[in-house]
């Protein structure tokens, strides 16, 4: 059997727009999909209509693509994509960890750092899916654009390269390239930064301060996180690839990311409360900024930029006192 074949059945735990988006590439690359969403809504319109209308209206979906409200289901298939928000994976893994079989592979494709714990999501997983083996999908991806079927890469991270490149096998296709290593940590830290950045970038064009000042935060903020990755095992190149600079990059220019919308609005003056109630979906980086803080806090690593975009989330700290600050800095070398 061919080792694509082996993983001919791809279950998504996570009924949101990058879980369908997921869901439409996995069958796009020929697999049988079942996607698990917690809201009947969405079940009934993805089965009935072919469309998730709550999360990614107007894009039709591959007839192959299911939709089920039962985790035990879902566990049944030969790999099992988790698209749950980064701070509901535990507890979402924990609902799901009966039913998995040992040695089904559980992707993680969450992008954030665990408040309170400062877990990674690699380290979540393990903790509550012990038996089984684990990957990390991230990179630069808008939903909408990998449903459509528009060109797509991503890095694709596992420790065990067999079952990496099995799951590149499974999920690739002409659209929707995904590159493998073997640096879980590094994709992992570049997802989780890079929504504080692009929150971070967001406030700056919200206030006004022109393009030279997002160019200095995109590679400023790249500092930042080769530090942190460089402080936990990941490696620089991973962060200077897809899942690092790849999305850095996407997310900090582009008001189609929810943080960097998110930031914007901010900048324009708006409450964050406000900001929040107005959305259906998850901006990753208001919960990650926390944890990314107190996680290099422990590690003893330098994140002014990250510190600066939490104390405007979580300690009302006024943002020209914050940008103040940051430009107050002394001059040191790159």
């Amino acid at each position: 059997m061919a080792a694509s074949m082996e993983m001919a059945r791809i279950g998504v735990v996570g009924g949101g727009a990058w879980g369908t988006a997921l869901a439409q590439a996995a069958a796009r690359a020929g697999r049988s999909v079942l996607l698990w969403a917690l809201e009947p809504g969405v079940v009934d319109a993805i089965n009935n209509a072919h469309e998730n209308r709550v999360f990614l209206p107007g894009i039709p979906l591959d007839g192959a693509i299911r939709a089920t409200g039962s985790l035990a289901e879902v566990a049944e298939t030969d790999a099992v994509l988790l698209v749950a928000p980064a701070q509901h994976l535990r507890r979402v893994g924990q609902s799901l960890a009966p039913f998995m079989r040992p040695g089904v592979p559980a992707v993680i494709c969450a992008k954030g750092v665990e408040l309170g714990t400062c877990s990674l999501m690699t380290e979540v997983a393990a903790a509550v899916l012990p038996k089984a083996p684990l990957a990390v999908l991230s990179g630069p991806t808008f939903a909408a654009e990998v449903a459509r079927g528009l060109p797509t890469a991503v890095t694709l991270a596992a420790a065990d390269a067999e079952i990496g490149t099995r799951l590149v096998e499974a999920l690739g296709g002409r659209m929707f390239r995904p590159y493998l290593t073997d640096d879980p940590i590094g994709a992992q830290i570049g997802g989780a930064v890079k929504n504080v950045l692009a929150i971070a970038c967001g406030v700056v064009e919200g206030r006004g301060f022109g393009d030279n000042a997002r160019a200095a935060l995109i590679t400023r903020g790249l500092a930042e996180m080769v530090r942190l990755g460089a402080a936990l095992g990941g490696r620089a190149e991973t962060l200077m690839g897809l899942s690092g600079l790849g999305d850095l990059t996407l997310t900090c220019t582009s008001r189609q990311s929810r943080n960097n919308s998110l930031g914007a609005a901010l900048g324009e003056g708006r409450l964050l409360a406000d900001i929040l109630g107005e959305r259906k979906t998850v901006a990753e980086g208001v919960h990650s900024a926390a944890a990314v803080v107190a996680l290099a806090g422990r590690l003893g690593v330098d994140m002014p930029i990250c510190e600066a975009v939490d104390a405007i989330l979580n300690r009302d700290a006024v943002i020209e006192d914050v940008i103040g600050g940051l430009l107050a800095r002394p001059f040191r070398g790159e």
